[in-house]
């Protein structure tokens, strides 16, 4: 799934994204562990990988959207 950071804390390397179904979504550092990612900015792209659903929806990975 493809969504867009909204908020980024570079010292905790947390923040949310906000979903391209307009769902938003925190993360926590874990979600980055063992990708590229070591910065974001506000309004970036990226691609999530998700868990759960509904109220349980939780990001298990953040990393760089690409494009096919």
């Amino acid at each position: 799934m493809q969504a867009t950071v909204s908020r980024y804390d570079g010292e905790n390397f947390s923040g949310t994204v906000l979903t391209d179904t307009g769902i938003e979504l925190p993360f926590t550092v874990h979600a980055i562990a063992n990708t590229p990612v070591r910065l974001l900015r506000i309004g970036q792209r990226v691609r999530i990988e998700t868990t759960g659903s509904g109220a349980s929806l939780a990001i298990t990975k953040v990393d760089f959207a690409t494009v096919l």
